[in-house]
């Protein structure tokens, strides 16, 4: 690979492709996107050369994988980096595309990514998970029900807790569940404890940079909206450890529960890039851990703050008020650096509601919720 490799970066909607494409770009980089929504939030960066509307991945996987060997080829690109899970899509054509992609296959990214094989992987490795039952009837439902008294339950395959039951009743679950032999759920001992996120790059089992940070706000049920590095030793040996086991290439996130005793339980896996990304993204040598596999693990320069702001608005500040901690709200908004607003290249910031109302779009015509619509496109939920 050359010295400045050329990088086609997918999944433009998310704000940490946003910003991988910026340091690239600030590395000397040439950077172009491909993305299936119109006028997302990358679009107008200045830091992509170009920008590609591509096929929905999810509902036209052929063409998604035509359209993405067309643009290699034409702008000679040298490195695919995949962000969201549009990763799965592309890990299906990994090896008839015409570059390096920063990805595992499909297979071993569905083992992880589905919720079931994921716990399994992990006790496979001798490492913390909470204890976990597939529920794929409604007898097995019930049996899970007679083994915990505070129970979680979630879909094998899902994003953001959008569809997760913390604790309901056993009527609220059993005429919620529908079982389908394709579509399981799995149910889990429920664990209180402090919620921790984390990001990381790897190349064959090694890691070249890391994150950890708490979950504090949130969009929804799950997905963390405020970002701030901590140093923890016990997530990070738990972290090096599967992926070394696994000898993961590629971006992976883990999602923590730690108990007031001190232990902790990986609850799930994301093998693919997460907002982790913004805390290392100002660390001088953060675009050399994706193309350097020798280099020693970095991780972030600082301990400040970053958030997504619009998020904390429509999200945060309700939330606040339902829960009775504005003032943490307010101190954490005005501490904390947007991720997206950058004056050497406002346009995202300027015209991210562009892609927001989009989501409303989808979300009236298909009768889901804005969060599941960001997804709708370019979401795995298996073979």
């Amino acid at each position: 690979m050359k010295t400045r490799p050329n990088i086609l970066i997918t999944g433009g909607r998310a704000p940490v492709a946003l910003e991988l494409a910026r340091v690239f770009h600030g590395a000397g980089h040439t950077v172009f996107m491909a993305e299936s929504l119109r006028g997302h939030l990358s679009q107008p960066s200045a830091a992509i050369k170009a920008s590609f509307v591509v096929p929905a991945p999810r509902q036209e996987g052929e063409a998604f994988f035509a359209a993405l060997k067309k643009i290699i080829i034409e702008n000679k690109i040298d490195l695919l980096i995949p962000t969201c899970e549009e990763i799965f899509h592309v890990a299906m054509w990994r090896d008839e595309l015409p570059c390096a992609v920063f990805s595992e296959p499909l297979n071993k990214l569905d083992q992880l990514h589905n919720k079931w094989t994921f716990v399994a992987n992990v006790v496979e490795q001798g490492l913390s998970a909470p204890e976990t039952m597939l529920v794929t009837s409604r007898d097995a439902l019930f049996h899970a029900y007679s083994h915990w008294r505070e129970i979680v339950l979630k879909p094998t395959y899902s994003r953001f807790a959008s569809r997760t039951l913390i604790m309901p009743l056993l009527q609220q679950a059993s005429s919620t569940l529908k079982f389908h032999s394709n579509a399981p759920w799995v149910a889990q001992g429920y664990i209180r404890g402090k919620e921790f996120c984390t990001y990381s790059v790897c190349h064959n089992g090694h890691i070249t940079a890391h994150t950890a940070y708490p979950s504090t706000f949130t969009a929804g049920q799950g997905a963390t909206i405020v970002f701030q590095h901590v140093d923890h030793p016990a997530i990070f040996q738990w972290v090096k450890t599967f992926v070394a086991q696994n000898h993961f290439t590629g971006q992976i996130a883990f999602d923590f529960i730690q108990t007031p005793e001190g232990k902790i339980y990986a609850v799930e896996c994301n093998p693919r890039a997460t907002s982790g990304a913004h805390l290392l993204a100002s660390h001088p040598q953060f675009v050399e851990a994706f193309l350097n596999p020798q280099m020693d693990c970095i991780t972030p320069i600082d301990d400040s703050s970053h958030m997504l702001s619009a998020a904390m608005l429509i999200y945060g500040l309700p939330a606040a008020f339902k829960k009775k901690n504005v003032k943490q709200w307010v101190k954490t908004f005005f501490t904390s650096d947007d991720v997206i607003f950058d004056l050497k290249d406002p346009l995202p910031f300027l015209f991210q509601f562009r892609s927001l109302l989009s989501y409303m779009k989808i979300a009236r015509e298909k009768g889901i919720s804005p969060i599941e619509a960001s997804t709708f496109d370019i979401e795995w939920n298996g073979k």
